[in-house]
């Protein structure tokens, strides 16, 4: 697979980053009593009390157990998480693997003891020395909960789901005779490129693309100009899961890339939603908790990592944001909500078809330089300024 074939060459690319990461002693090497309180960073539903529905709720069995008071703040992009853990005073952080490798290099996070998380070897495999968090063998963090970016449409403009992502890519008339001019929409945040490219790698293989993540210059170029054009169509380019949420309800979006979890709570209100993984696979998102360098809270955070894996979060929060589970067992285990045919759903199975993200780096390995991630940052505000 793409996505484990740059293990040979992590090191290089960690080191094209600029890398300063903690050394593997720094290590925390036992669990003390917890220090009461836990601050993470998230992405919205990720971590759940209860508040938004009393069904899903994994926060406050820990704390009656722990005594440690967790305090949440959500970010809706990569980027955003990477600022807030560069600006300091949490914990953890819930990490796309576009954003994990960046923190190692940043030295923003430390190296996790996998001795003192129990539930370690119910990880699903493919994921344990998953190359967004494991660097020369180090463990940054623990595995979370993983899942495709979808194709979310609505049900009344497709009576038959869409089977490219050349709705949103494409001027065309749609099944209910409009245009999509001004129907979809497009993620907000330069990891985005990489569906462009994943697009132009069916369609346009002359390009010779191997990796959507490792760009030379006229694969990159050829992304860019893919996206100046899907640009002439957007209505708006999101990053807040509640505001796209409105917009397919109240805006008239009938198409965009999506994560699950807007699929899933529309869906609930009895909107006209569905989801599918089109025939070009997918771009997606494997993430992982890690422990911030500088955490005042570890005791705490390595109680937290382990409520991950061996409580009911695994299993409720897949059926509520539409994941997969880190911890295969938990989609029939009875820990919590979650069932085999459920986890299937989610795309379970799909794993093979999935591009996860992670992070550019020039030092690549399908190309003898790429187009490193400071300059995706760059390019893509400028599509979205209309340059």
């Amino acid at each position: 697979m793409t996505q484990f074939r740059i293990t040979l060459g992590l090191t290089a690319a960690v080191a094209a980053l600029g890398v300063h990461q903690a050394s593997a002693q720094s290590m925390l090497e036992s669990i003390g009593e917890g220090e009461g309180a836990l601050t993470i960073v998230a992405w919205p539903g990720y971590i759940e009390r209860g508040e938004t529905d009393a069904a899903f709720d994994w926060v406050t069995s820990f704390e009656e157990a722990t005594g440690c008071m967790v305090s949440i703040q959500t970010a809706n992009t990569s980027d955003e998480m990477v600022a807030l853990m560069n600006y300091g005073g949490f914990d953890l952080v819930t990490a796309s693997g576009d954003a994990s490798l960046r923190m190692v290099a940043g030295g923003r996070v430390q190296p996790i003891n996998t001795a003192l998380i129990p539930s370690w070897g119910t990880i699903d495999p493919r994921l344990q020395d998953a190359p967004w968090h494991t660097v020369d063998g180090v463990h940054y963090g623990v595995p979370y909960q993983w899942g495709p970016n979808v194709l979310m449409y609505n049900t009344e403009v497709f009576p038959e789901p869409p089977t490219s992502w050349n709705v949103v890519f494409e001027e065309m008339t749609l099944p209910d005779g409009q245009s999509n001019a001004g129907r979809v929409q497009a993620y907000d945040g330069p990891i985005y490129v990489a569906d462009a490219a994943l697009y132009l790698m069916a369609h346009q293989p002359e390009l010779g693309i191997e990796d959507p993540y490792q760009l030379n210059a006229e694969q990159y170029a050829a992304a860019l100009d893919l996206l100046r054009q899907q640009r002439q169509l957007v209505s708006r380019y999101w990053h807040d899961a509640f505001i796209q949420i409105d917009d397919f309800t109240n805006e008239g979006v009938v198409a965009s890339g999506s994560w699950p979890f807007q699929v899933n709570l529309l869906a609930g209100d009895g909107q006209p939603i569905a989801s599918v993984i089109p025939e070009e696979g997918a771009t997606g998102w494997a993430d992982t908790t890690m422990l911030h360098a500088d955490a005042e809270h570890p005791n705490c955070a390595y109680m937290w990592m382990e409520h991950t894996l061996s409580s009911n979060l695994m299993s409720d929060l897949s059926v509520w944001f539409g994941s997969n589970p880190a911890v295969p067992a938990a989609c029939s285990d009875g820990s919590g909500m979650q069932t085999a045919e459920g986890c299937t759903a989610n795309g379970m199975d799909d794993f093979d078809r999935i591009r996860f993200w992670t992070t550019p780096v020039a030092d690549c390995e399908t190309q003898d330089e790429c187009v490193p991630y400071h300059r995706w940052v760059s390019d893509y505000i400028g599509v979205i300024g209309g340059r």
